[in-house]
């Protein structure tokens, strides 16, 4: 056997000695022997054993001392030991490389490591790891209960580990000062050139995540594409995303107090997210990996979990072993189990503020040391996939919008489109019935006119005067009457389609002067001047149906004699234009308000004037005027000042003489 070295004899000494202690420089491997013959010294008690290694830690953020600190902690009746390693690196390489003792690239760093089986220094420990937790955590909890079972190492236990200690640091090569300091130096600039090529290929990743996002709107795409390379860049056995239901709910949970507290103590009701979902993504390193997909957890999670909490504020969970992060936590260690997770690393994805859901990275059948720079590039890949979520709901509302806009139109239309037609079936109803009726008054209306006519110029006897005025009334209103029906059948006529112009040639101061002629009485009878201004050669011909036109020009005439105070005027103007005869009729009448001229031409509707119970009519004169304007494709407008008069102007085109 090889002689030990002075100083180890020494060492070894004191493990014998009731305050235990063993302090020296080691290489992180060494470190982890000891470490894993502390747990193989737990595992040979009858009694269930506590182990605690800095894995724990991975869920809470922590301060620079315990960024490169390590530790194994067993706790057991007849053993118990501490042991604790510390990094020798600079506080100025921690901050710059964000060192931890779980993202070491080289595995030849050096511990400052000691090993204590002193109950009062393990004791300490763990009340200064609890604290780490929050004090009415459950793992702080746990803690205090093993604080209070410390006794004694049984002295047959406490010489066995010492003979493997003995046994493993014989094993292992001395640590120089000058390795040490070769060791500190080029660990620190080797995993600076090591982070630097692994955060380019990150970023190129991310780079190609981010474009893929840009091109696709379809989050199914996106999803998968962006898993896929995550995992092969990561070397990860699965990588899954966990959404939450949209149906998460606010609720109460009230807390119960410790009752065995000397203080007093207040039950406290706080609101909390029942968050509940499942696996809807996922992607596989081979078949040979369990899936996951539409997998939920319902039990073990519950709602006061510290890690909710965390989750919400963005930060990244990292378990580099369950069996040591959760060995408190049995519930989720067989969860775990049951799936294959061996370790897993988790980052939230935030969606409008709110928690949509977990992008999941799992090892699943060995443990691994998550490094930081793997951590913030999956919160970064996190990160996109809420953009792409929120990329997608936007084009989701978008196109419900669009969808229930169209629905919209169409029900409009095809209502719309149900109105026309109910329109225009009651407007041919309409037009039929005037039409028959107007057939029917014609016979017996005509026998009216014409008895009254005959019984004027001759009778069987003398008329007295009374009789003559009874018999010239019922003839004058028969005469209206006949006006009136014509009115109702031309226009039933045009707009059933069934009218049809008569086109031929004519002239066009000898209408004007037959239809001055025709009016003249009326005038005369009324005190209005009826003049005509012919601005045209006596013999200009023109082609178009002369009965209507005659028909337009005597309803104008007509009305503006009928509304124009005695002693006022009424002109005919007549005057060619660019191929249309241009009839104008103008008037010294009672006018029309400004605001009632767009219902001028509208059938059977009168204006609203203080002269509408004087005047009387239909309404049907400029209705039926308008359309048969129309129908030589001609226009007509009208300028008119209440108290002033009026000017209806009729362009009429040269029709086609066929």
């Amino acid at each position: 056997m090889t002689p030990l070295p002075a100083l180890l004899l020494s060492q070894m000494k004191m493990l014998s000695s009731p305050n235990l202690g063993f302090s020296r420089t080691l290489r992180v491997d060494t470190f982890d022997q000891l470490g894993k013959l502390l747990e193989q010294m737990a595992s040979s008690v009858e009694n269930t054993a506590l182990v605690l290694t800095e894995a724990v830690l991975q869920r809470i953020p922590l301060s620079s001392q315990w960024l490169i600190k390590r530790f194994t902690v067993v706790i057991s009746q007849g053993f118990s030991a501490l042991l604790t390693g510390t990094r020798q690196v600079s506080s100025d390489v921690i901050v710059q490389n964000n060192l931890t003792c779980n993202n070491d690239i080289d595995d030849n760093y050096l511990l400052d490591t000691s090993i204590t089986f002193d109950r009062g220094l393990i004791s300490s420990f763990l009340l200064e790891l609890g604290g780490l937790f929050g004090r009415h955590s459950e793992t702080c909890q746990d803690l205090e209960h093993y604080r209070e079972v410390l006794e004694p190492n049984n002295a047959a236990l406490q010489e066995k580990f010492t003979l493997l200690l003995l046994e493993c640091l014989l094993t292992q090569p001395e640590v120089t000062q000058s390795e040490e300091s070769d060791n500190l130096n080029f660990s620190a600039c080797q995993h600076v050139e090591d982070a630097l090529s692994k955060q380019i290929a990150q970023e190129r990743l991310l780079n190609r995540v981010t474009t893929q996002i840009r091109k696709s709107l379809d989050l199914s795409v996106i999803m998968t594409t962006a898993l896929a390379q995550v995992r092969e860049f990561l070397e990860l056995d699965r990588l899954v995303i966990y959404k939450f239901d949209d149906s998460n709910v606010t609720r109460n949970h009230t807390s119960i107090p410790n009752l065995s507290s000397a203080s007093a103590s207040v039950t406290a009701t706080k609101q909390y997210v029942d968050y509940k979902g499942c696996i809807v993504y996922e992607v596989r390193a081979s078949d040979a990996i369990p899936s996951v997909l539409n997998c939920e957890e319902k039990n073990c999670f519950t709602p006061t979990t510290e890690c909710w909490t965390k989750y919400r504020q963005g930060f990244t969970l990292a378990v580099n072993d369950v069996y040591k992060t959760y060995v408190s936590e049995r519930c989720l260690l067989n969860f775990l189990e049951d799936v294959k997770v061996r370790a897993k690393l988790v980052a939230p994805i935030m969606f409008e503020n709110k928690l949509w859901g977990l992008l999941i990275a799992h090892q699943c059948y060995s443990a691994r040391n998550w490094n930081e720079s793997e951590k913030n590039f999956l919160g970064a890949v996190a990160e996109q996939l809420a953009i792409a979520i929120h990329q997608a709901e936007l084009m989701k509302s978008l196109t419900q919008e669009k969808q229930s806009l169209e629905q919209r139109v169409i029900e409009r239309t095809m209502a719309l489109h149900d109105a026309l037609v109910a329109a225009e079936a009651a407007s041919r109803i309409r037009s039929e019935f005037l039409a028959t009726i107007s057939h029917e008054l014609l016979t017996p209306l005509t026998y009216v006119i014409g008895m009254s006519s005959t019984l004027l110029r001759w009778s069987f006897g003398e008329l007295s005067q009374r009789q003559r005025d009874y018999l010239q009334t019922i003839h004058d209103s028969g005469e209206h009457l006949l006006e009136m029906i014509n009115d109702i059948l031309d226009l039933s006529q045009i707009e059933a389609g069934k009218a049809v112009l008569n086109n031929t040639e004519f002239t066009l101061k000898e209408v004007a002067e037959l239809i001055i002629d025709s009016l003249q009485e009326k005038a005369t009878t009324q005190q209005v001047d009826l003049k005509l201004d012919i601005l045209i050669d006596e013999n200009r011909r023109f082609c178009a149906d002369v009965r209507r036109v005659q028909q337009v020009i005597n309803n104008l005439l007509s009305n503006a004699i009928k509304f124009t105070p005695e002693g006022g005027s009424v002109t005919l103007r007549l005057w060619c234009e660019d191929g249309n005869a241009v009839f104008q009729v103008e008037d010294t009448g009672i006018g029309i308000p400004e605001e009632q001229l767009p219902q001028l031409f509208e059938k059977f509707h009168q204006l609203d004037t203080p002269y509408r119970r004087r005047y009387g009519g239909t309404g049907l004169g400029l209705a039926l005027t308008k359309q048969l304007v129309e129908m030589h494709r001609g226009r007509i407008e009208v300028e008119s000042t209440v108290a002033v008069g009026s000017i209806f102007t009729v362009w009429i085109p040269e029709q086609p003489n066929e």
